[in-house]
């Protein structure tokens, strides 16, 4: 099926949907008004629409990534949504939003099972419709005139949920069936076979790919930021990666989605570390690399590695460049705290005080207490590294450490400094 015929397809399914009658002027008013009030909380209706959706439904909330993509495609609904209801726009003359479609395309490029891009949006549809009755409470109507609006909202909702669906499941179906046929995923069943331990031994793997797991494996996460990079220009980085490292044979490789490749590097020698200067890409791709570990234990454990450094690496506003390793400082620890955000959140608080504000001035005191910390608490090698005078490296740590409540422990203080160098400006967004 080509692409053309899919969207072809996506568009007649999508004609089947049930469509709600438009409202009379009277009507109309009060809905208007419903529509006012949601816009004017649409930013936080987005936020804890994609909060719950990444929490409740499987697979969503693995990827910093996939979960962008997500509070993408719920913003551009919602938006929708009430857009539709403002100015009574029939559902049959929309388009779906460009966010929105890629999400459900992403999803089937991940093997995410199409009925969690189903649930996420009876999910949205449930939260909003609920928010709609408190508002139409609030209104004070007499009964006759709520259930009218309420029965309105209702059908516009249902009419609208049920034309997305059927657009966005088929553009899943079609890019499902597409992207199972590349070339770059024929590896992919054993691969996830291997990591999900479906393949004990790795024999099976072996045999299909022609890649022995008795030897040492460095994985990495390959990926861009920039979806027009495409998977030509990954493979090929991956490919003289392993080159610049030597391997024992070519690496084996899977593609994610069309911006992320899963590879594994054969080696000869196991090391546990290795030096960031040997992970060279090309510019625009960057890398997530796990340690070198043996056998098929080894294969799984490097890999794991790998996606906890993406996952870093992946947090908006993180302090990481574009090549990051597990090994690196913080990120093994940052990586695990990343798994339980509020928790993190909370911790941070509790240890830095009112070093971990959000404004420029708590900003620049962390980092000067990071490195002082970083430099076994020399305010020479402080001020060099920060070019600083060594006074002002004694007034900034002073300053620092007296927004510290209570005698901290200077481990715990490192460790939530380099936690917030990490996690980026997601470390404060939870709730105080």
């Amino acid at each position: 099926m080509t692409e053309v015929d899919g969207d072809r397809g996506a568009r007649a399914r999508a004609r089947l949907a049930r469509m709600p009658a438009t409202a009379d002027a009277e009507l109309h008013e009060v809905v208007t008004e419903i529509a006012r009030r949601l816009h004017a909380r649409e930013a936080t209706i987005v936020a804890d629409l994609s909060v719950k959706m990444a929490r409740e439904i499987d697979h969503l909330d693995a990827d910093p990534k996939l979960v962008e993509m997500l509070e993408a495609s719920v913003h551009g609904n919602v938006s929708t949504i009430i857009h539709v209801l403002a100015n009574d726009i029939p559902v049959d003359h929309l388009q779906p939003t460009t966010a929105a479609v890629e999400y459900a395309l992403r999803l089937a490029q991940r093997d995410v099972p199409s009925n969690s891009l189903v649930r996420a949006y009876h999910l949205g549809q449930n939260e909003v419709m609920l928010l709609c009755y408190q508002m139409i409470g609030e209104l004070g109507l007499d009964a006759d005139r709520a259930m009218a609006v309420t029965r309105h909202i209702s059908a516009v909702m249902f009419g609208y949920i049920d034309w997305i669906t059927l657009y966005v499941f088929q553009a899943y179906e079609d890019e499902r069936r597409r992207w199972v046929g590349a070339d770059a995923t024929l590896s992919s069943t054993a691969i996830r076979r291997v990591l999900d331990g479906t393949d004990i031994d790795g024999r099976t793997f072996t045999e299909q790919t022609r890649y022995r797991l008795d030897r040492p494996h460095l994985a990495a996460i390959i990926w861009s930021d920039d979806d027009a990079v495409g998977l030509p220009r990954l493979h090929r980085g991956a490919e003289e990666l392993a080159v610049r490292l030597r391997a024992d044979g070519r690496p084996i490789l899977t593609a994610v989605d069309r911006s992320t490749l899963w590879v594994w590097i054969p080696l000869r020698t196991v090391s546990g570390e290795r030096a960031v200067g040997e992970f060279d890409l090309p510019p625009g791709l960057r890398g997530a690399f796990g340690l070198v570990a043996a056998g098929v234990n080894g294969f799984r454990r490097s890999h794991e590695q790998a996606r906890g450094a993406y996952t870093v690496a992946n947090m908006p506003g993180s302090g990481t460049g574009s090549i990051v390793g597990f090994a690196d400082r913080g990120v093994a620890i940052a990586s695990m705290l990343a798994q339980d955000l509020p928790a993190t959140t909370a911790w941070v608080r509790e240890v830095l005080g009112g070093l971990a504000d959000d404004s420029p001035t708590a900003a620049t005191l962390r980092e000067t207490l990071s490195v002082y910390y970083a430099t076994r608490e020399s305010h020479l090698h402080t001020a060099t590294r920060l070019n600083l005078h060594r006074n002002t490296v004694k007034y900034r740590v002073g300053k620092a450490l007296a927004e510290v409540h209570g005698d901290r422990d200077r481990l715990d203080l490192a460790l939530a400094l380099t936690v917030c160098q990490l996690l980026g400006p997601t470390i404060f967004s939870g709730p105080a």
